[in-house]
């Protein structure tokens, strides 16, 4: 469960601009770094068990090669996450479960991260093939020479909010930002582009130290949340968290983007298309039922129970299925939105200049 945020706070790295980034999706974390150590080829037999358990299909297997042709050994891929097995990667997990990566001839192995676990780097040298990063990470670590591209974007609208009590009436950030006090990381972009846009002159600023047990005590305590996280945890506590989401504001940057290296991109592009066409065709299956992946991560993130796996898979739904996504596909991205994003990182002082799109979105979904 998202209980205390370690990991939001190590998404200060990213203000500072003092080596490549290492930042993660700003969701409130506690756990320590836990891999997973399966391969896709694996994965079927060893996550049996929790399916069954969940009511779940088995695994599909892949299609058998043709009579007298010797089948292809899969390709050995890693995919690193930026957090420990939750439902906002559930997605990956479901395409090794059900087999999607197996028939793009992929044998994936999902390496589960944590605080400080640089990702950016990991894909860069090499040590991993795919990663998992936020697009502003991916901005300024191209700027500061980073051999990454983005390939797949699974949140369309990013789940980052600010928390505040409903008995307040406020109606928007606007309201949240003219009293009480508000705990946040100040030199993060988008609590950068919030007070640029509405000024914090008005509200307590006080660092973000995770977890949700002042706001569920101080009725004019406020704070950044992810609305797949400490509302859930607030509500389950008896609170009355009302959420509103930063990207209602004007900034929203993509979220679970999957990474890769542009060397394996120029290499063996056909690699990354499959691993990006596996990766839909498990986010697709996951939204239409969660349970099978669900189990399997439940038993690789046991300080997460059942009913708050499926209370996330719910709440990050309409975050990842828009009505774009439905239009272009999950995971598509598009020009506008990353210019969009590089512009607002620039005025921001993120950024110094602007980066060349074309060279960004070679390998875009």
């Amino acid at each position: 469960m998202h209980s205390s945020d370690s990991r939001r706070l190590f998404l200060q790295a990213l203000a500072s601009l003092v080596a490549v980034p290492v930042l993660a999706p700003a969701c409130s974390r506690s756990q320590s770094p836990e891999g997973d150590g399966r391969s896709s080829a694996a994965s079927p037999a060893g996550s049996a068990p929790a399916a069954a358990a969940q009511g779940a299909a088995a695994p599909a297997a892949p299609a058998a090669p043709a009579q007298g042709t010797p089948a292809a050994p899969a390709a050995k891929v890693k995919l690193a996450l930026n957090w420990v097995p939750e439902p906002e990667f559930g997605g990956f997990y479901e395409a090794r479960e059900s087999g999607a990566f197996a028939k793009e001839g992929l044998d994936v192995e999902i390496l589960g991260g944590g605080a400080g676990v640089p990702v950016v780097q990991m894909v860069a040298g090499g040590q991993v093939d795919f990663g998992i990063s936020g697009a502003d990470e991916v901005l300024t670590a191209r700027a500061r020479g980073a051999d990454v591209l983005p390939l797949f974007a699974v949140f369309q609208t990013s789940p980052q909010a600010i928390m505040t009590h409903e008995s307040r009436g406020a109606k928007g950030i606007a309201d949240v930002l003219k009293s009480g006090t508000l705990a946040i990381e100040p030199g993060l972009p988008y609590a950068a582009y919030l007070k640029k846009k509405y000024g914090f002159d008005k509200v307590k600023v006080v660092p973000y130290d995770g977890g949700v047990a002042r706001f569920v005590a101080d009725k004019d305590f406020s704070q950044q949340c992810f609305i797949t996280a400490e509302p859930i945890a607030a509500r389950r506590k008896g609170s009355d968290p009302a959420t509103f989401l930063v990207a209602s504001e004007g900034f929203n940057p993509y979220v679970v983007v999957v990474i890769t290296r542009a060397a394996l991109w120029k290499e063996n592009p056909e690699r990354v298309r499959a691993f990006a066409r596996a990766a839909r065709e498990g986010w697709r299956t996951y939204l239409h039922d969660p349970t099978r992946a669900n189990a399997v991560m439940a038993k690789l993130n046991t300080s997460m129970d059942a009913e708050t796996f499926v209370a996330a898979a719910e709440a990050q739904r309409p975050l990842i299925e828009t009505p774009e996504a439905k239009e272009k596909g999950l995971g598509a991205m598009t020009r506008e939105r990353w210019e969009t994003l590089a512009k607002q990182l620039v005025d921001l002082g993120v950024l110094q200049k602007l980066p060349t799109m074309d060279d960004l979105l070679v390998a875009a979904l």
